[in-house]
């Protein structure tokens, strides 16, 4: 018969393995979600700009990383760039890098609708008051892609969150890795991954009852 204990859930558990891992998933998401919304716009305006080559480049790209499953892109990265460079660089940039590169492509076709979602009539009013096509975006375009974009985008970061845990696959130190040493340090797995879902389902959907608060919002600016 199966019998859970969870009495070694302290604050200890916290301190000693979760808060580590927390930091570095937290980061992670945050470092991953600028970089790939500033990459993935650079990516979206490419496949929108009309000329061919770049346009052909970027939905490559784009195409590419969203037809690989994640677990592998961070495994081959992990692999390929230490014999690139000459020198390993370590599970944590690694990750820090793969992701911003994967994710980019998810936020390139977010913005990308975005970017379309801005009436044209906008464009051409900018254009008529001799705006060029680089203060036509900056100024006019993507302030509001982005606002018409907020709850995707944060629903995309929660995705993010949650796809962090698979950096186990080369050893970084993230929330789940601090659950599974915890686990082992204790001498009870089960429980620890019980609290590991538990806690990873606590954050999740806290962050989209926030997302729908946002959403809401802005729909009423709308």
């Amino acid at each position: 018969m199966l019998s859970l204990d969870f009495s070694f859930y302290n604050w200890a558990l916290f301190t000693d393995y979760l808060q580590k891992g927390l930091l570095f998933s937290v980061q992670l998401t945050v470092i991953a979600t600028v970089g790939g919304i500033i990459f993935g716009t650079f990516l979206a305006l490419m496949r929108l700009s009309g000329n061919p080559v770049l346009s052909y480049c970027a939905s490559f790209y784009v195409n590419t990383m969203r037809s690989i499953p994640l677990v592998m892109v961070i495994l081959w990265f992990f692999l390929l760039i230490p014999l690139l460079i000459g020198k390993p660089i370590g599970a944590n940039l690694s990750a820090i890098i793969t992701f911003i590169a994967f994710e980019a492509a998810y936020f390139a076709e977010i913005m990308r609708a975005g970017i379309q979602s801005v009436p044209r009539g906008q464009t051409y009013a900018a254009q008529a008051l001799g705006m060029n096509y680089g203060q036509n975006m900056r100024l006019i375009v993507l302030p509001q892609a982005f606002r018409n974009m907020i709850p995707v985008l944060m629903t995309q970061t929660i995705i993010l969150f949650q796809d962090t845990s698979l950096v186990y696959a080369i050893g970084a130190y993230d929330l789940l890795k601090g659950f599974e040493i915890a686990g082992k340090n204790y001498g009870r797995p089960m429980e620890t991954y019980i609290l590991a879902a538990v806690t990873y389902f606590i954050i999740c959907f806290s962050l989209s009852k926030l997302v729908r608060k946002i959403q809401t919002k802005v729909a009423i600016i709308r």
